[in-house]
């Protein structure tokens, strides 16, 4: 009987994603940044679907991917990984696609897609959770200004930034514009993105990609609202 090669060996790629999950989340959730990065780059897997609602995130088995509950991760044949980011760039150096090979082409990559994460990201996801659970009080009013008008500080640098640029990063589409754009597709305010027509461009450019439609597409044929 021949070996069993050590390809063969290989388990596909695990990742865990919403199989089913709240109505106002279905279409909004990180997972679909790891969805679109493999459409992206034609990478096969195996989607784990989890039913939030049925708190399937909240066991013992899977806290041991992810100590805090949340989706998206990532199992590569024992690799495990977490936060989107993360994810993104481990899959994109593995593929050796969506980022660039010298090193300084791939710090650009890492810098923007830390950027988007820990500088655009913050106060828009502050914005948004104010706007849940202010319930008409006048006393989120303050906060919310406040958040609003950091965000449009940051808007206002990446406005200038992205001036002549295609993308964000290189030259190239690369893994960075995918979580920029998917955390500039997630303003619900829309107003805060008015005066910003470099930044709007940009977004729609991004997400009119065959591959981010694609990935929509089943997403939503898939994922049951709860």
């Amino acid at each position: 009987m021949a070996k069993t090669s050590a390809m063969q060996r290989r388990t596909m790629l695990k990742v865990y994603g919403f199989g089913r999950v709240n109505s106002a989340a279905r279409g909004h959730t990180r997972d679909l940044r790891v969805l679109w990065a493999l459409e992206e780059m034609q990478m096969p897997f195996e989607l784990i679907g989890m039913d939030h609602p049925a708190h399937e995130l909240n066991t013992d088995a899977y806290r041991k991917l992810n100590p805090f509950e949340q989706l998206p991760a990532i199992d590569d044949d024992g690799v495990v990984l977490t936060e989107s980011a993360a994810i993104l760039i481990y899959l994109a150096k593995k593929a050796n696609k969506l980022i660039p090979s010298d090193p300084a082409g791939e710090a650009q990559v890492i810098r923007w897609c830390l950027a988007a994460m820990n500088s655009i990201e913050l106060p828009l996801m502050s914005v948004l959770y104010i706007d849940w659970t202010a319930d008409g009080g006048a006393g989120a009013a303050k906060p919310r200004q406040f958040m609003a008008g950091w965000a449009q500080r940051l808007f206002t640098g990446l406005e200038r930034w992205l001036k002549g640029r295609e993308f964000v990063a290189t030259d190239n589409f690369t893994v960075a514009d995918i979580l920029m754009s998917h955390v500039l597709s997630e303003v619900r305010d829309e107003r805060l993105l008015e005066p910003f027509e470099n930044i709007r461009s940009y977004r729609d450019r991004c997400v009119s990609r065959a591959a981010w439609r694609r990935t929509m597409e089943k997403y939503l044929a898939r994922v049951e609202a709860g």
